[in-house]
C-alpha cells in the first residue's frame, strides 16, 4: 500500500520532464501508478469481501498515539477501485484532451496524479490525524487543478472559493477529530468503530464538527456553492474530482463513521435534512441552466445530497444502497463529464441553446452519453436503476423520518430524470430553428475512457449481484435486520418499482414543460449562494480595511506603545490576581560588582539613545547596549553566548549603517512634550514589569534544573561544550525551526528590496572598470593621480579599479585582503571546534559573513561579487537541505534527528570521531552565511545601484543644462 501511494507522488514529481520529453503522451506513463493500484485492489477483492482487512501501520507520534495506519476493508476497497480506476481512465483521456502545444500541461499532470495519490491515502487511512493530513492534501491539489487557467479571473476566484470553503470545513473537522480521539482514547478509526465512545456533550459537538468537514467537502447545502464554480477547471478535473474522487471524500467519511456515530443525537437530523434539501435544490437549479457542464454540476450536487442522506441514515440496508449508489454515480457521472469535454472540443461550445444535431454527427459519442444518462435517470437494466431500487426499498421500511426522506427522494429522482432528459436533448438532439452545429470527428482514443465506464455500468446492472458480497461486507457493520436486502436487478413487482415509475413519469412531465418550469424557477429564485459569498467577502474586505486604517496609522511609536500597553495589561492583571512573588527568594542585584558596573553602563547607553538627534549616534549607542549584554555573558561565564552576541551585534550595526545611507542624517519626527511625558512612563513601566516577570518566573521553579542532566549527557558522549551540544543534538528541533524562520525572514526582507532579479553575479571586467557608488558620489579631485599614473604595480582588491582615489584607503584594502582568508579559516575552526570549545555553526557563519562584509566595505559591490561569486540562495538552500537531511536520516533508526557517530583512525591525525550533529551544524553554518550575504547584497549592493543611478541622472542633468554664460530660456 505504501509503495503504491509513494509511487503516485514520485511519478508526479517527474511529470514536468516527462511532459517536456513526451508531450501529451506523458499522460499514458502517468497513468501507470493508478493502473497498478487498480490491479492490486482487484487482487484484494476476496479478502475485503470476506470481511477481513489488510493492515499496515507506522508509529508517527507514539507519545500521542498518532500513527500512519493504512487499512483496506470493504468500503476502502470500493473507494480505491473508484479513485484509481477512474483516475487511470481520466489520465488516458487527458492524452487526447490536451495537445502538445497546450500551455501548462506539465503542472496539471503532476497535480492530477498527486491528487490521485492523496485520495488513495485518504481512503486507506486508519488514523484520524493522518486522514486529516491527506484530506487537506486533496484540498490543496484541487485548488491547483481548479485554478489551472490562472490567467482567467474566474478560474482564480473559483479555486480560491473552493479552497476557502473546504479548508474551513476541514479545520472544524480536525477539532472534531481531536475531541473524538480524546473521548475514545485512540485515533485509530478501526478502534473507534469497534468500541465507540459513549455519547456525551463533547462527542455530540465533535460529531457536528466532523460533519461540517464532510458536508463542505461533498458540497452539501449550505456548502454547495463552490462545486458549480469549480467547473472552471478542465473537463478531466470535473470528471475525476467532482464525480469520482474529491466530492466522494465527504460521503466516504460519513459512511465510514456512521456505524459508530449514527445514533449520536444530531447526526441523523443533520445528514437527512441537509442531504434531502441539497437533493431538491440542486436538481431544481439544474432545470434552468444552459451550460451542459453546469447542468451536470448541479446534478452532481443533487446526487451528493442523496448519497449523504443514504450513508448517514444508519441502518444496514441504507448503507448497502449508499455503497451501490456511490459505485453507480461514479460510473455514470464521470463519463457524462468526459463526453461534455468531447462535445466542447468537437463543437466549440457547451451551450445547449446553440447545440443541435450533434447526435447525428457523433453517433458513438451520443450512444455513450445516452447509456450514462439512462443510468443516472435510474432506467433498467443499468446499475443506476438497481442502486435506486435498493435506496427506495431501504427507506420504505424505515421509521417515520426515513419515510419522509423517501418522499423527498422520489421528488428528487423526478428532478434527476428531468435534467437528465434536458442534458441529452440539449447536447445531441435537433432543435427547431437552430442550424446543425458543425463538429469535427472524434478519435476512438478520445472516446475510450467514457465508453469503458459506461460499459461497466451496463454490465453491472444485470450483474449487480457480483458486487453484493463486497458491499454487504461493509453494510454488515450495522445491526442486521430480520430480512436483509441483497442487491439484484429485479426484485419483482413492488412498491419500490412503483416509486421508480412515479419518479420517471414525474421527470418526463417536468421535461415536457421545461420552458414553463425554467421561467417559474427564475421567478421564484433566491439570491445565489455564490452572490451571497461574494458579498460576504466584500463586506469582510471592507471591514478589514477599516480596521487596518484605524489601527495601522503608520507610526512605529504608536505600534510599539500599543504592544507594550497590551503586554502591561495582561501581565499586571496576572501579577495582581495571583501575587506570585509570595514565597519567592529575593532577587540579587549582582553576583560580582563588575556585573553592576557593566549593567549601569549599558543602561546609560540605552538612555542616551533618547537624547541624540543623529541616526548614526543612535545606532552606535544601541550597539553599545548589545556589546554590554555580551560583556555580562562574559562575566557570568557564558563564552558561547558572548561570542554569538558580539557577532550578531557587529553584523547588525553594519546593516544599520548600510541602511542609513538612504535615510536622513537627523531624526525627522518631532515629539511634543506631552507625548514624551506619556512615552517615558510606558517604557519604564514595561521594563519594570518585564523585570518582575523574569524574576518571578525564575523563582517559581519547583523541579530540578535540567542543566545538570544536560551536562551529564554531554559528558557521556565525550564532549565538553554543553551549549553547542544542546543546539545541534539535544534541542536540534528548535534549531532547525529557528533556521527555517531565519531563512524565511531574510528572503522576505531582501525580496522587498529586489523588485526584479535577486542575482548579483560576477562582475564583468568592463563593468568593474566602470563608475560605481564608490566613485560617483563626489566630483573628481584635481591633482590626484588617476589611471596608471602613480598607481601601484598591483591592486590589493579584485575590483580596486572601480574606486575613486579620494575614497580609497590603501591600508584598509591591504588589511581586508590579508585578513579575509584568516577570518574564513577562523570561521571553519569555530564550526568544527564547537564540541569542546566555544563556537558552532551559527557563530562560524556570522564570522564568515563578516569576512565578506569586510571585502565589501573595502571595495564595494563588485568586490563582494568577486569574493562571493555564488548566489546567496545556494548557501541558504544547501544549509536547509543538510539540516533537514540529517533530521530525516534519523528515521533510519526510527527517530527524527537521531544522532549517529563514526569513530575512526587516520595516520598522523590519530583517532577521530565524526557525527551527524556536525553535518547538522554545517547546514546551520551555510544557512547563516547565505542569510548574511543575501542581506549585504540587498542593503549594500542594491542601494549602491540606487546611488549610482541617482548620481548618473544628476550628472546627465548637469550636462544637459545651459552652458556657462548662456541665458536660460
Amino acid at each position: 500500500m505504501t509503495a503504491l501511494i509513494v509511487g503516485h507522488f514520485v511519478l508526479a514529481a517527474c511529470a514536468r520532464p516527462l511532459v517536456r520529453w513526451l508531450g501529451a503522451r506523458a499522460f499514458l506513463v502517468l497513468a501507470l501508478p493508478p493502473a497498478a493500484t487498480t490491479c492490486w485492489a482487484f487482487t484484494q477483492w476476496d479478502t475485503a469481501a470476506s470481511g477481513s482487512s489488510a493492515d499496515w501501520s507506522w508509529a508517527w507520534m507514539p507519545a500521542y498515539d498518532v500513527s500512519v495506519s493504512l487499512r483496506l476493508d470493504a468500503l476502502a476497497e470500493l473507494m480505491v477501485l473508484l479513485a484509481s480506476g477512474v483516475g487511470t481512465l481520466v489520465l488516458l483521456y487527458c492524452a487526447s484532451y490536451f495537445k502538445d502545444t497546450t500551455p501548462g500541461p506539465a503542472g496539471f499532470a503532476g497535480n492530477l496524479l498527486a491528487f490521485a495519490g492523496a485520495m488513495l491515502a485518504l481512503v486507506l487511512s486508519d488514523d484520524l490525524i493522518s486522514l486529516y493530513v491527506f484530506w487537506e492534501l486533496t484540498t490543496v491539489f484541487s485548488y491547483l487543478l481548479i485554478g489551472y487557467d490562472s490567467e482567467q479571473r474566474h478560474s482564480r476566484r473559483s479555486a480560491l472559493q473552493a479552497l476557502t470553503v473546504t479548508t474551513l470545513g476541514g479545520l472544524a473537522m480536525l477539532i472534531g477529530f481531536l475531541i473524538v480521539g480524546r473521548e475514545a482514547g485512540t485515533y485509530r478509526v478501526s478502534g473507534i468503530l469497534a468500541d465507540p465512545p459513549p455519547a456525551t456533550t463533547a462527542l455530540e459537538v465533535a460529531v457536528l464538527l466532523i460533519l461540517c468537514g464532510a458536508l463542505s467537502k461533498s458540497a452539501v447545502w449550505p456548502f454547495s456553492l463552490w462545486l458549480p464554480n469549480a467547473m472552471a477547471a478542465p473537463t478531466p478535473v470535473s470528471a475525476y474530482l467532482h464525480a469520482a474522487a474529491m466530492v466522494k471524500a465527504g460521503v466516504y467519511l460519513v459512511a465510514r463513521l456512521a456505524p459508530a456515530f449514527a445514533d449520536v443525537p444530531g447526526w441523523r437530523p443533520v445528514v437527512m435534512v441537509l442531504g434531502a434539501a441539497t437533493m431538491l435544490l440542486g436538481g431544481w437549479r439544474a432545470l434552468r441552466l444552459h451550460d451542459l457542464k453546469i447542468v451536470l454540476a448541479y446534478g452532481t450536487v443533487s446526487q451528493l445530497g442523496f448519497l449523504v442522506l443514504l450513508a448517514g441514515v444508519g441502518n444496514r440496508d441504507a448503507a448497502l444502497a449508499a455503497a451501490a449508489m456511490i459505485l453507480a454515480h461514479a460510473l455514470f457521472k464521470a463519463p457524462l463529464f468526459l463526453v461534455t469535454g468531447i462535445i466542447d472540443h468537437a463543437a466549440g461550445t457547451r451551450d445547449l441553446r446553440k447545440l443541435s444535431g450533434v447526435g447525428r454527427a457523433l453517433p458513438h459519442v451520443c450512444a455513450v452519453a445516452v447509456l450514462a444518462a439512462a443510468s443516472m435517470a435510474a432506467l433498467p437494466p443499468l446499475l443506476g436503476f438497481a442502486a435506486k431500487e435498493a435506496a427506495f426499498e431501504a427507506l420504505l421500511h424505515g421509521d417515520t423520518a426515513e419515510r419522509w426522506a423517501l418522499g423527498i427522494t422520489v421528488a428528487g429522482s423526478a428532478l434527476t430524470v428531468a435534467y437528465t432528459a434536458r442534458f441529452v436533448w440539449g447536447g445531441f438532439l435537433r432543435k427547431p430553428g437552430v442550424a446543425d452545429t458543425p463538429v469535427h470527428r472524434v478519435g476512438p482514443a478520445f472516446l475510450a475512457a467514457p465508453a469503458v465506464l459506461v460499459a461497466c455500468g451496463l454490465v453491472l446492472g444485470p450483474g449487480v449481484g457480483w458486487t453484493d458480497r463486497l458491499l454487504s461486507a461493509y453494510a454488515d457493520a450495522f445491526p442486521a435486520p430480520a430480512h436483509p436486502y441483497h442487491l439484484a436487478l429485479w426484485h419483482g413487482w413492488g412498491t419500490a418499482l412503483l416509486l421508480s415509475a412515479v419518479a420517471t413519469a414525474g421527470g418526463a412531465v417536468l421535461f415536457a414543460a421545461r420552458d414553463r418550469v425554467a421561467r417559474f424557477s427564475r421567478r421564484i429564485a433566491w439570491p445565489t449562494a455564490d452572490g451571497v459569498f461574494g458579498r460576504l467577502l466584500l463586506g469582510l474586505e471592507r471591514l478589514s480595511l477599516q480596521a487596518t486604517g484605524f489601527v495601522q496609522r503608520g507610526s512605529l511609536s504608536v505600534y510599539l506603545a500599543t504592544t507594550l500597553l497590551v503586554m502591561l495589561a495582561g501581565q499586571l492583571s496576572v501579577l495582581i490576581a495571583d501575587r506570585p512573588w509570595h514565597g519567592a527568594s529575593a532577587p540579587r542585584l549582582w553576583d560580582v560588582p563588575l556585573q553592576g558596573a557593566i549593567a549601569a553602563l549599558t543602561c546609560a547607553a540605552a538612555l542616551l539613545c533618547l537624547t541624540v538627534r543623529r541616526r548614526m549616534k543612535a545606532v552606535v549607542l544601541a550597539g553599545l547596549t548589545g556589546y554590554g549584554t555580551a560583556l555580562l555573558f562574559v562575566v557570568q561565564g557564558g563564552p558561547d553566548l558572548a561570542l554569538t552576541q558580539f557577532c550578531v551585534e557587529t553584523v547588525s550595526m553594519i546593516v544599520f549603517v548600510l541602511v542609513l545611507r538612504r535615510m536622513p542624517v537627523h531624526f525627522q519626527e518631532s515629539v511634543s512634550t506631552w507625548r514624551r511625558a506619556v512615552r517615558i512612563p510606558v517604557a519604564l513601566a514595561a521594563a519594570a514589569t518585564l523585570g518582575v516577570v523574569v524574576w518571578v518566573a525564575a523563582a517559581a521553579r519547583t523541579a530540578s534544573p535540567a542543566g545538570a542532566a544536560m551536562v551529564e549527557e554531554t559528558a557521556d558522549h565525550g564532549l565538553k561544550d554543553v551549549v553547542a551540544t544542546i543546539l545541534v543534538d539535544l534541542r536540534a528541533w528548535d534549531t532547525m525551526g529557528e533556521s527555517a524562520v531565519l531563512a524565511a525572514a531574510a528572503i522576505g526582507v531582501t525580496s522587498l528590496i529586489y523588485l526584479h532579479r535577486r542575482a548579483e553575479g560576477t562582475a564583468a571586467p568592463s563593468e568593474v572598470r566602470g563608475r560605481t557608488a564608490w566613485s560617483v558620489t563626489a566630483e573628481p579631485l584635481t591633482g590626484v593621480p588617476r589611471g596608471d599614473e602613480g598607481a601601484p604595480e598591483r591592486d590589493w582588491l579584485a575590483a580596486g579599479g572601480t574606486l575613486a582615489p579620494e575614497h580609497r584607503s590603501v591600508v584598509f584594502e591591504v588589511v581586508a585582503r590579508l585578513l579575509f582568508h584568516p577570518i574564513l579559516v577562523l570561521s571553519v575552526y569555530l564550526l568544527f571546534c564547537a564540541e569542546n570549545m566555544p563556537g558552532g555553526g551559527f557563530v562560524g557563519g556570522l564570522v564568515a559573513g563578516l569576512a565578506l562584509i569586510t571585502r565589501y566595505l573595502a571595495g564595494g559591490r563588485f568586490e563582494l561579487a568577486e569574493a562571493a561569486p555564488l548566489q546567496p540562495g545556494l548557501f541558504t538552500g544547501l544549509g536547509l537541505f543538510l539540516s533537514t537531511g540529517v533530521a530525516l536520516f534519523g528515521l533510519w533508526d526510527g527517530t527524527v534527528l537521531h544522532a549517529w557517530t563514526y569513530h575512526g583512525h587516520l595516520p598522523l591525525i590519530g583517532d577521530f570521531e565524526f557525527g551527524t550533529p556536525v553535518i547538522f551544524d554545517c547546514g546551520v553554518y551555510l544557512l547563516v552565511l547565505g542569510v548574511v550575504l543575501d542581506i549585504v547584497r540587498a542593503l549594500g549592493a542594491k542601494i549602491d545601484r540606487q546611488i549610482e543611478r541617482a548620481a548618473a541622472e544628476k550628472a546627465a542633468a548637469r550636462r544637459a543644462g545651459p552652458e556657462p554664460g548662456e541665458a536660460a530660456p
